[in-house]
């Protein structure tokens, strides 16, 4: 094993889902209202391009499956509206990083890994531009040039739990499954990556196990645990 893949929400950058949500939606809608879009329209629209881009057949990246969708639902004027959504995440959706605290321990577990020369990523669930991704990892306070792949919806094709969306990562890093090891707190979307033989890590800080599944089949802790565990792996 060489190589060790971050989840972001909810494991680099601790976080509840929830709160995120309601965060993300409140200060788009603000953004937004002003320019003719109703909050409940807009957010309907928002959440109906994600499913899409959680469908994604690799026939098209997220990001081009999500305008499809988008713009189907709010009409083709709202693509030229592109450059304020990429300034919003410039901008207003720093603010939402405010509620929450980063844990020192996220960015010391990617020191340790690069200090014994693993190749380390960020496989975050590519549903946000590159941009959004990045104003997360500042709120994380993680810093972007640890990471030798950081995924988003520009440049990826499938989303989790396609386990499409990890042979994507690792073709994009040139590496096989046995060199892995994934990282993230969401049972469903992360552990499967057991399913393709690789290993795993469940973070239970923010544990996101909506099918209750047994987790002690996963190697399992908190972030000391983590930390403790990845100090301990060998040098590559």
């Amino acid at each position: 094993m060489n190589t060790v893949l971050f989840d972001l929400d909810g494991t680099m950058l601790p976080m509840e889902q929830e709160d995120f949500i309601n965060g993300y939606m409140g200060a788009i809608t603000k953004k937004f209202a002003p320019m003719g879009y109703a909050p409940k329209a807009l957010m309907k629209a928002i959440w109906t391009g994600t499913e899409a881009m959680v469908k994604n057949d690799g026939t098209m990246t997220n990001e081009e499956r999500f305008w499809q969708v988008f713009a189907s639902i709010l009409g083709n004027d709202i693509i030229e509206k592109k450059p304020d959504f990429n300034e919003f995440y410039k901008n207003e959706f720093k603010n939402v990083g405010k509620i929450f605290t980063p844990n020192p321990l996220a960015q010391k577990c990617v020191d340790i890994l690069k200090e014994k020369g693993y190749t380390v990523a960020a496989a975050t669930n590519p549903l946000f531009p590159l941009t959004a991704t990045l104003a997360r990892m500042e709120w994380a306070q993680i810093k972007p040039e640890s990471f030798a792949l950081i995924t988003s919806y520009e440049t990826s094709c499938f989303c989790k739990p396609n386990l499409n969306y990890y042979r994507e990562v690792l073709d994009k890093l040139g590496k096989k499954t046995k060199e892995c090891l994934m990282v993230g707190n969401d049972v469903a979307e992360d552990m499967c990556t057991d399913e393709l033989g690789m290993d795993t890590f469940l973070l239970v800080d923010h544990l996101i196990n909506k099918e209750k599944k047994d987790i002690s089949i996963f190697r399992n802790g908190n972030y000391a645990g983590l930390y403790d565990y990845l100090k301990h792996l060998p040098k590559v």
